[in-house]
């Protein structure tokens, strides 16, 4: 009696066992067959500014586990920029959300084409059409007062006015960082502005965009006009023209759903 109970619990166990470890295995199996969401980002600055500005996002996005790259772009045309977004893009180790800032914008736009590009994100950025350049996009609402982009000095270089700069450019941070971001802008070429985009990306890949409704450098009516056509997923964040770095967690929010495609 005392044998056949012993040996009736022991089998009772190996049957425990072998669900437990039959679970776990489905399950594990199951945890392996969920598709990951995009771990890469690569960010795009624009004119007047450069890389450092993405620090706020690059923290965020880090400490979630995320593999981020920040292109310098060179400035001088739209060809360089998008080579430079290119040789960052040929560096990623899978698909990656490709985000453009202002001019950053009509660069990703390009350079969006790579096929390392699972989507794009458009921040407060220019957004051209095939056969569109950005100077013809910021000419389709008028400039706020507070506007500061000079015309070309005689090396065809365009800056930013240093007495409009915060003002016009990123009035919710504060002066001494606005300061720093006026000191190192880099030398934009204004040939980027009327170079024309040949194979815009966001016909054929997943879209999303950030609208800045206090920005006072891209007209808001220009953000909303051009991310309506694109059919962009837009999300409305106030903040100025810098809203990633004035707001990086909400803007943190979106590269991260393009990510996961939560389209």
């Amino acid at each position: 009696m005392k044998t056949t109970s012993l040996k009736g619990q022991l089998k009772n166990v190996l049957m425990s066992a072998a669900l437990i470890f039959g679970f776990l295995f489905s399950t594990n199996a199951t945890a392996q067959t969920i598709p990951a969401g995009v771990k890469n980002v690569v960010l795009v600055h624009g004119a007047f500014a450069d890389g450092s500005g993405w620090r706020g996002i690059y923290d965020i996005l880090s400490k979630k586990g995320y593999k981020v790259t920040i292109v310098q772009n060179p400035l001088s045309s739209l060809e360089d920029d998008v080579a430079a977004t290119k040789a960052a893009l040929d560096n990623q180790d899978g698909p990656t959300v490709l985000v453009g800032h202002s001019w950053g914008g009509a660069v990703i736009t390009e350079a969006g084409n790579h096929p390392n590009v699972a989507a794009l994100v458009y921040v407060a950025a220019l957004q051209p059409d095939n056969g569109e350049s950005v100077l013809q996009l910021l000419q389709n609402a008028p400039p706020a007062p507070e506007n500061g982009v000079l015309a070309p000095d005689a090396k065809g270089i365009v800056y930013y006015d240093q007495a409009k700069y915060h003002a016009g450019f990123c009035a919710d941070i504060p002066k001494a960082d606005a300061d720093f971001m006026y000191a190192s802008q880099g030398a934009f070429y204004a040939k980027g502005f009327v170079t024309p985009i040949t194979n815009a990306a966001w016909k054929t890949k997943p879209s999303y965009a950030v609208v800045a409704t206090e920005d006072k450098s891209l007209n808001p009516i220009i953000q909303r006009t051009m991310y309506k056509r694109s059919n962009s997923k837009v999300t409305e964040i106030k903040g100025s023209h810098v809203v990633f770095i004035s707001q990086p967690k909400a803007v943190a929010e979106v590269i991260i759903a393009a990510a996961n495609a939560k389209k």
